[in-house]
């Protein structure tokens, strides 16, 4: 299925992209979040019409994000956790833990800027999370894991 991209999206394209995709993610995911528009021959002209207006709504979003990635770099979170006698924590942490604890330290994320690639955190210690707050715009944190008995 053809969709033309009204912002930009991660591993797609930018703004104003024509761009095949599967069918379910355009139905699915694309369409309904606002992010593409199907390819047909009015939607082109409308979009055509709208350009500069999603031009500076997308400058915008990426001025915004670069300030947010700017107070976000480099902050550290402390995340109190139950740790066994040997030092393994019982359950662990993730993306919610995350956002819980970074809105108690004053930040404002969303739990699906967090990047875990290797799944959730189950070691007490520092970790460096990374954070995608816009397609163009990333920031890292360090959660410090602390273990309580």
């Amino acid at each position: 299925m053809d969709v033309i991209l009204l912002e930009k999206v991660r591993n797609l394209g930018d703004l104003g992209t024509k761009v095949s995709v599967k069918a379910g993610y355009a139905r699915n995911y694309l369409v309904p979040k606002g992010k593409a528009v199907p390819a047909t021959a009015d939607n082109l002209k409308n979009f055509e019409v709208r350009r500069t207006e999603l031009e500076a709504a997308g400058a915008e979003s990426l001025a915004t994000a670069s300030a947010r990635a700017e107070k976000l770099n480099g902050a550290t979170v402390q995340i109190l956790m139950k740790v066994g006698e040997e030092g393994k924590l019982f359950g662990s942490v993730g993306a919610p833990d995350i956002v819980t604890a970074t809105a108690e330290a004053g930040f404002d994320l969303v739990k699906a800027e967090i990047l875990l690639p290797d799944g959730a955190l189950k070691v007490v210690g520092d970790h460096e999370i990374k954070l995608a707050l816009h397609p163009e715009v990333a920031a890292h944190i360090i959660v410090s894991i602390v273990g309580e008995s």
